[in-house]
């Protein structure tokens, strides 16, 4: 008997022809007359397997033709998307999640394993193992080499950002100052939840599926608005008056809809309503983090490196090559490197704390705002914006002081694990080091025995 070649995957993005779709409807219909019990999710898993295409692609040429009894045509363009776009804050901060995931239960965590994890995660987009490898690098992890394969470790300037960060709350805590936290987040006019229908005929998502229908709502018109929130909060509740909200006059991701003069303002008249010498929590949106100057680099022009130092009080009595101004500006940086925020805050007697990035379970406001997206999400009918922001002040009304309670004491319990979670990757790695170290140096010794 032959060999039979190995299948090869489709390459993700690449459309599939129609000969493939016809495939995977005849491939379902003989599935389904087999097996008339077949679940929607068995089927595609199956169907993928068999001819290598994705099983997203296989479930969407099912429901084409359910819908439209025939097979479309594919579209002969592919559009080109970073894998950057694919991937919001959110969904980076939960490949983040999954990577720590591998450490908390004693495992290493490599490319390949992050990579099936994030497959087998729907709530995630496709990614190749390529583009993993550039998205992890993007949020500043590395490679470190542990016996045959790379372990994937967070970079040393998060890990001690994550560390001066615990370890700064948990001092103002011990100091009794009062923790507030913001954040920012956004309300689609479109957000609803998925099941809608009341059809007593169907009796579940396989019935709708197979009858070409959707579980989902239905595109209503003016879907693609959405609502901007910034709001701040405590263990009291939400801060009153410090709501802002807004439309959106752009869809793509809302930090591009804030800017820094909006953020200033909005922190102007917010800071008189919050406690005295309190610790306000956030992000590093660029909006967040405004420097109060432009300090020169490498790309700064020799002359405008110069004003800036003499400015400073810096005397240039001798010529000098760029990088001697810069290293003197290098000296002068911690003097100057400072946030607008920060210091409006200094003036007011409060202080900024803010998180490593993509750590949004350090930030009780996120479960605040699910609570939130659920009302709103469970009681939207009409679809009209308007609408949406009465039930998104709902929303805000029924998160009480005992609910933030309840938020704050679970993002405690998230902030003891990440304070273990550096302890336990540094030990496996020492223990593997050392391991290592052992193993050479026995076989050193032996070498030396025979050599006698």
């Amino acid at each position: 008997m032959a060999n039979i070649s190995p299948l090869t995957q489709n390459s993700m993005g690449k459309p599939i022809s129609s000969a493939q779709r016809i495939m995977i409807v005849n491939l379902y219909k003989m599935e389904l007359k087999k097996n008339p019990n077949i679940t929607v999710r068995e089927a595609r898993i199956y169907i993928s397997k068999l001819i290598g295409i994705g099983r997203r692609t296989v479930s969407n040429v099912i429901r084409e033709y359910n819908a439209n009894k025939t097979v479309i045509s594919p579209c002969k363009t592919r559009i080109m998307t970073s894998f950057k776009d694919k991937f919001d804050d959110l969904q980076m901060n939960a490949v983040r999640l999954h990577v720590h995931s591998f450490w908390f239960n004693k495992k290493i965590p490599t490319l390949d394993k992050i990579l099936q994890v994030i497959k087998d995660d729907y709530t995630l987009p496709n990614i190749s193992g390529m583009n993993l490898h550039r998205l992890l690098k993007s949020m500043d992890f590395v490679y470190t080499k542990h016996g045959r394969n790379s372990a994937v470790i967070e970079k040393d300037k998060i890990v001690l950002w994550r560390r001066r960060y615990l370890e700064n709350i948990r001092k103002y805590r011990e100091e009794g100052r009062h923790l507030y936290y913001l954040g920012e987040t956004w309300v689609n006019a479109g957000d609803c939840t998925s099941k809608t229908w009341v059809d007593r005929t169907i009796k579940s998502p396989r019935d709708a599926f197979l009858q070409g229908l959707t579980t989902e709502s239905q595109n209503p018109s003016g879907k693609d608005k959405r609502l901007i929130v910034l709001h701040i909060g405590s263990e009291d509740g939400f801060v009153p008056g410090g709501l802002l909200c807004f439309e959106s006059k752009k869809t793509m991701d809302y930090h591009a809809e804030i800017n820094g003069d909006t953020f200033y303002d909005w922190m102007t008249d917010v800071i008189p309503r919050l406690k005295e010498n309190c610790v306000i929590i956030m992000d590093n949106a660029p909006y967040h983090s405004v420097k109060k100057e432009k300090i020169p680099n490498t790309t700064t022009k020799k002359a405008d490196i110069i004003k800036w130092l003499q400015e400073k009080g810096e005397v240039i009595d001798r010529p000098m090559v760029i990088p001697q101004l810069l290293d003197i500006v290098k000296r002068l940086r911690p003097q100057y490197n400072k946030y607008l925020i920060d210091d409006l805050a200094v003036t007011h007697n409060r202080t900024i704390l803010r998180l490593p990035p993509y750590h949004y379970e350090l930030n009780p406001i996120e479960l605040a705002w699910a609570n939130v997206k659920d009302h709103v999400k469970k009681n939207n009918t009409s679809y009209k914006l308007s609408d949406v922001k009465t039930l998104l002040l709902e929303g805000i009304e029924r998160v009480d002081e005992k609910m933030w309670k309840n938020f704050i004491r679970h993002t405690m319990k998230e902030e003891k694990k990440f304070y273990k979670i550096d302890f336990i990757i540094e030990d496996m790695l020492s223990a593997e080091t050392q391991s290592q170290t052992m193993t050479v140096g026995d076989t050193s010794s032996d070498s030396e025995f025979d050599s006698e």
